[in-house]
């Protein structure tokens, strides 16, 4: 009897540590795209920093394929704003489930210490 009690406490502890690596594996996607955004917010930074500095009549060009076509200055300004709100808006929503992550993370440390217990509990010699 104890043998089984034994095995499904393996099997259930395995099956925790498995979900406990997917936790981690789904957090690290997360703190990927949040390096990918950070970078695109500095970009887009540099550009509108450029941008805030042009005279009124100043000619821009935008690349789209491979060539260069002209574009309206308040339009290019606009399309840049927008382009750091929505990146912000993004960072926000990863922030917010790398912090959701960290939190299931802990909670599954906990459901594995209490396993580990139950085991030793399992397996302690009788007094």
């Amino acid at each position: 009897e104890s043998c089984q009690m034994a095995e499904a406490l393996k099997t259930q502890f395995e099956e925790e540590v498995a979900k406990m690596k997917q936790l981690e594996k789904d957090r690290e996607k997360y703190i990927n795209s949040r390096q990918q955004l950070e970078s695109q917010l500095t970009e887009n930074s540099l550009v509108k920093e450029e941008m805030d500095l042009l005279d009124e009549d100043a000619t821009v060009y935008k690349l789209i394929g491979a060539a260069l076509v002209k574009q309206d200055l308040a339009e290019a300004r606009a399309n840049v704003e927008k382009r750091i709100e929505y990146i912000n808006n993004e960072m926000k929503r990863v922030e917010d489930a790398i912090s959701d992550f960290g939190i299931k993370q802990n909670a599954q440390k906990d459901k594995l210490m209490i396993l580990q217990e139950k085991f030793k509990k399992a397996f302690a010699a009788p007094e």
